[in-house]
């Protein structure tokens, strides 16, 4: 059997091996591979694993042999799902590798738009403190979490994880969510998205990405929600109008924006939220520890296991 792993540098840049996947076939790894380039590459492959390339209809009208798509993350929306069901595809993803991880990102995220601790670390190497008559110095007040109120907006893995940390600062906790009041823990209550913006001093953006949810936080919810709310994405950058976002910044109609993710990944160098103020930005780290990455190899070979077995885990279409 053949394999095709078309982008697997941020998956194992060196750090891990290859062998359970070697195990299982003839396994092909790619660094990253361009659009124009997956057919070429998985032309013999009866399975192609891809962590952010995407594959549309063209590429498996393309690939008759193609029999399985492992997808090396949770989501999956940059594989056209309909198209690989009318060709006999079955796509399976890797879910629940990197939700404490994730977790960790977003609350790291949140505790630096509270405390500052990486501007005063770099203005204190500069000599900032130094030069200070004060045995303390601030540039602006700190955010105090407890008593504030939080809303995860998805209470999944990820949502639920936040939730465990957020609760343990002391924070109110909400959820916008498909699940019903009775489904969410006790201390948990639900909200309709509007209200959560309007009313929370914390959004945390947690739910996969579809057509129905896509630019949905954008500059009619931002009129209308807290102005010192503080959002945070560690799910998926279309999520956001980037432009609406960096606007509300700039007007101070909101607090903060704190993400893992953009629309486009690598960024560009004219997005517009590296000119906004009270923006952070971090590269897509959220997933990639060491440990998470490792069980992204061992769903991976489940998955391949359970399919050839006749017993496919983890499908999504």
């Amino acid at each position: 059997m053949n394999i095709a792993f078309l982008d697997g540098y941020t998956i194992n840049p060196g750090d891990l091996t290859w062998d359970s996947l070697e195990a299982l076939g003839k396994l092909t790894v790619y660094d990253r591979t361009d659009a124009d380039e997956v057919i070429d590459r998985a032309r013999d492959a009866e399975v192609i694993i891809v962590n952010k390339t995407p594959l549309t209809a063209a590429h498996f009208e393309a690939l008759p042999q193609l029999k399985l798509v492992c997808v090396a993350a949770t989501g999956y929306d940059r594989i056209d799902i309909q198209a690989a069901r009318a060709h006999g595809v079955t796509v399976c993803n890797c879910a629940g590798y990197s939700s404490r991880a994730v977790a960790q990102m977003a609350v790291s995220l949140l505790l630096e738009v509270a405390d500052s601790v990486g501007t005063y670390a770099e203005l204190n190497r500069q000599g900032e403190w130094a030069r200070r008559s004060d045995f303390c110095y601030t540039l602006h007040p700190r955010l105090e979490l407890v008593g504030k109120r939080a809303a995860i907006v998805g209470f999944g893995n990820i949502g639920q994880a936040i939730a465990d940390i957020l609760r343990a600062l002391g924070m109110k906790l909400y959820a916008v969510s498909s699940k019903s009041q009775e489904e969410l823990p006790a201390d948990v209550t639900k909200l309709s998205l509007a209200e959560a913006f309007a009313t929370c001093d914390v959004v945390s953006l947690n739910c996969p990405l579809n057509e129905a949810n896509r630019g949905f936080v954008n500059a009619e919810l931002l009129a209308q929600s807290n102005p010192h709310l503080i959002l945070i994405n560690t799910a998926r950058g279309a999520l956001i109008n980037e432009a609406d976002v960096a606007q509300a910044l700039q007007a101070g109609k909101l607090g903060a924006y704190c993400t893992d993710v953009l629309q486009q990944e690598p960024s560009q160098a004219d997005c517009p939220l590296f000119q906004a103020p009270r923006a952070w930005v971090t590269p897509h780290i959220g997933w990639n520890t060491p440990e998470a990455r490792q069980r992204i190899l061992a769903i991976l070979k489940d998955n391949i296991e359970g399919f050839l077995n006749g017993t496919p885990k983890s499908v999504v279409n």
